[in-house]
């Protein structure tokens, strides 16, 4: 059976990331890490939380999700044993919101705490919002405090891995959502253009691409892990 370690967003939990994980069906094994609701873990602790969760004993695949991008990214470059493929989802090699980079001192002005669910559903949802969808969000969002969100958002601004995005050798798939508010389509391209060995596949989705449209992006991901010659016999 192939692994599948999921790294997720900026909520940093496996609870929303569940119904992706049915889709996939036998043959993947699925894992999603979680990382403590600590604003103290920056992007290199949670890195060595999640370089701790890889298999040791068969090939695996990883994905990293929106704020994991970067670490995903940065843990193929290093070309760790075992690891056979890389999926992207809806996530960036550097800061995707360029204002935020040169004016950090907005970041504790951020009203995460106070921003109603409605508009945060409007970024994240869209159209495709619905009340479980709604609710799951509200559940997920309670479940981390407004300073680890702030915290998470400041390393996003300080994020660039482009120069390591060049070492990454393992085949790449960029599941990219086409209605996604915060992370821009170029994201997805400028990767391909330094990983030339992506392959972009866009989902009709919001930037919760997983959650709204689990099963699309489990075909997306079962297609990409079939081609992948060091995980035949896995399956």
């Amino acid at each position: 059976m192939v692994a599948l370690v999921v790294l997720p967003g900026m909520d940093g939990t496996a609870m929303p990331r569940a119904n992706f994980a049915a889709a996939l069906g036998p043959g993947i094994e699925p894992h999603v890490v979680s990382y403590p609701a600590d604003p103290a873990f920056g992007y290199a602790e949670l890195e060595a939380l999640a370089r701790a969760s890889l298999p040791t004993d068969r090939p695996y695949v990883l994905l990293g999700e929106s704020f994991s991008g970067p670490i995903a990214i940065s843990i193929a470059a290093s070309r760790p044993p075992h690891l056979v493929g890389l999926i992207l989802c809806v996530t960036f090699a550097r800061n995707p919101l360029p204002l935020l980079g040169p004016m950090p001192w907005l970041l504790p002005l951020v009203p995460f705490g106070l921003a109603p669910m409605r508009v945060i559903s409007a970024f994240l949802l869209g159209r495709f919002a619905t009340v479980p969808l709604t609710d799951a969000l509200r559940v997920t969002f309670d479940k981390v405090s407004t300073q680890t969100f702030k915290a998470r958002l400041g390393a996003v601004a300080r994020a660039d891995m482009r120069p390591a995005l060049t070492n990454v050798r393992a085949p790449v798939l960029y599941l990219r959502a086409t209605e996604d508010r915060l992370v821009p389509r170029h994201c997805a391209d400028g990767i391909a253009r330094l990983a030339t060995q992506t392959r972009i596949v866009d989902i009709e989705a919001p930037h919760t691409l997983l959650q709204v449209a689990p099963a699309a992006a489990a075909a997306a991901v079962k297609a990409f892990i079939a081609t992948l010659p060091a995980t035949a016999a896995q399956r």
